[in-house]
């Protein structure tokens, strides 16, 4: 616990010195993390009647503390419903599972080389995973506690923070987006932009239950990706880097298959076009290879976990060279100032405000054309009205409207099920397709083999 106890058991009134890792929470926050066997109730009837001081004042259930205050805790409180949360004891094997998964420690943080088919949570159905195995790491002190995932068959760095407090640190940084995410993969085919980014709203697949995740400009949550083609293997494959610039769930797999090129062995987003032939593995080939962000001493984290079995043999089937792809992120810049941050998002709901304008106007302007039939405009008087309705109704401005008419019935009906396409820059092959908004340049990369055969 990040607190000192300065008394006796609980039949006694207890005071605890706030320390770092709990510099800033609320309150009922740190009953939580440290004293959950008190049911929230209990600490609002302590704080309503003044039993629960902060540096001898009354304090109240949302208010925050910061290190170094004495926190006096009134006796009893304990439910027998609610116990401290007990650690589950781990096997032999369970113990040397979640050793070999460790890259790096350190007092703040433990960085995990995830393996493809664990799951990083439990749920329905799943009763082995990455949190239940942390007890191996809690031998004193509060229990290690993850701050962000990975899908189940995704492989890679995963941090784990030590403290609840290291645990906030880190997992502003992820919501910030200063953390930098690079993963690799192996996509089916090759894109025409080589180096370029993604662009699609995504959102949860009606009817999957929320398993699944669909690209949907309407309704969709903003998500980007930037990807380049680091080498090819003829025109069936290539490996890519990807770096999400949101985090949106399963974006990458949603993504690649959108523009279509689905990650090597992802049925789920790529169906039987994401299975190649020959001895490249069926499982995914996606692996969350290196991950950059900043550390509570001071010194950043850069660590890059190793490709999993399947993925290093369909990397070597394919004669790919592992040196040419452990650059730093393209993202990796100068960190905006917080007045820069602040411009841009001036900038980001200025742009957005100008787009609500436009679609205000259009529907304006459509009901004002719907209604009743009447035509656009104002409706002219008189004898000029007359004149000009007269023009418009001759023989030769029928003939005009019979030509716009058979114009239009003759055109082909636009395709809406995928968004748009921009692109800037050539194209690999000079022509455009219909999805995702991408960009970027055409830059190839390396190419291994021409043919394509043997799984290429």
């Amino acid at each position: 616990m990040s607190e000192h106890e300065t008394t006796g058991p609980s039949a006694q009134v207890r005071q605890f010195t706030v320390r770092k890792d709990d510099d800033g929470v609320r309150l009922d926050r740190w009953f939580k993390r440290h004293l959950p066997q008190i049911g929230f109730a209990t600490i609002s009837r302590w704080a309503r009647t003044g039993q629960i001081r902060v540096d001898g004042k009354r304090a109240k259930v949302d208010d925050r503390i910061t290190t170094g205050q004495v926190l006096r805790v009134p006796p009893g409180g304990e439910s027998s419903a609610r116990g401290p949360n007990q650690r589950r004891e781990l096997s032999e094997d369970e113990m040397a599972e979640a050793d070999a998964m460790v890259i790096t420690q350190d007092r703040a943080a433990i960085i995990l080389n995830k393996p493809p088919g664990l799951a990083t949570q439990g749920g329905t159905g799943i009763k082995h995973h990455v949190d239940g195995l942390l007890d191996a790491f809690a031998e004193k002190g509060p229990r290690p506690r993850l701050v962000h995932r990975l899908d189940k068959d995704t492989s890679g760095v995963l941090l784990v923070a030590r403290t609840p407090g290291n645990a906030a640190f880190f997992s502003k940084q992820f919501a910030g987006r200063s953390a930098k995410k690079v993963y690799w993969a192996l996509i089916v085919g090759i894109p025409d932009v080589f180096n370029g980014e993604i662009d699609a709203k995504i959102s949860k697949q009606p009817g999957t239950g929320g398993e699944k995740m669909h690209v949907d400009e309407d309704n969709g949550q903003t998500a980007r990706t930037r990807y380049r083609v680091i080498e090819r293997a003829g025109n069936r494959a290539c490996w890519v880097e990807l770096q999400p610039l949101t985090g949106r769930t399963h974006q990458l797999r949603v993504h690649m298959a959108a523009i279509g090129h689905p990650i090597v062995g992802d049925g789920k987003y790529g169906g039987q076009d994401a299975f190649l032939t020959g001895s490249i593995s069926r499982k995914l080939h996606l692996h969350a290879r290196r991950l950059l962000i900043d550390h509570p001493d001071g010194a950043p984290l850069d660590v890059t976990a190793p490709l999993p079995p399947h993925f290093a043999a369909s990397m070597e089937q394919m004669g790919f060279d592992l040196a040419l792809a452990d650059a730093l992120p393209d993202e990796e810049r100068t960190p905006m100032s917080r007045e820069q941050k602040k411009q841009s998002a001036r900038q980001h709901n200025k742009q957005i405000r100008k787009e609500r304008r436009g679609e205000r106007r259009d529907r304006t302007t459509d009901r004002k054309n719907n209604r009743d039939g009447a035509p656009r405009g104002r409706p002219k008087t008189g004898a000029k009205a007359g004149s000009k309705l007269g023009a418009k109704t001759g023989p030769k401005s029928a003939a005009k409207t019979g030509a716009r008419t058979g114009a239009k019935a003759g055109r082909p009906q636009d395709n809406k099920a995928k968004p748009n396409m921009a692109r800037s820059g050539p194209s690999r092959s000079g022509s455009a397709r219909s999805g995702p908004s991408r960009s970027g340049s055409s830059r190839p990369g390396p190419t291994k083999g021409g043919s394509g055969k043997g799984g290429r």
